[in-house]
């Protein structure tokens, strides 16, 4: 069985149940998802967990700590959750997520 795992990044403007792609390998499927803001990290993280199966997620590096603190509560021990660190993100201005949400 595959694993099922998602990679959020956050971009405002986005729709998470717009702007979403799956992969799927023999190994790994992989769902890659917008989210505009913080405020909408907890329902998409439900989602992925009840409804997609999702067993580990990814966070771009535009989440800061209190993002991501966000996206572990939700999850709540049901998916794992990795992170990928920028000191300022790129796609944010060279800002955190923290410094926008």
């Amino acid at each position: 069985m595959a694993l099922k795992a998602a990679f959020i990044f956050i971009a405002p403007q986005t729709d998470p149940a717009r702007d979403r792609q799956w992969v799927k390998t023999p190994a790994v499927e992989l769902l890659t998802l917008a989210v505009p803001d913080y405020a909408a990290i907890a329902a998409v993280v439900e989602e992925l967990i009840t409804r997609e199966g999702i067993q580990a997620i990814e966070l771009c590096g535009g989440f800061g700590h209190r993002g991501t603190a966000r996206v572990v509560q939700a999850a709540a021990g049901r998916a794992a959750v990795g992170v990928v660190r920028f000191d300022g993100h790129p796609g944010l201005g060279h800002k955190s997520g923290d410094e926008m949400f």
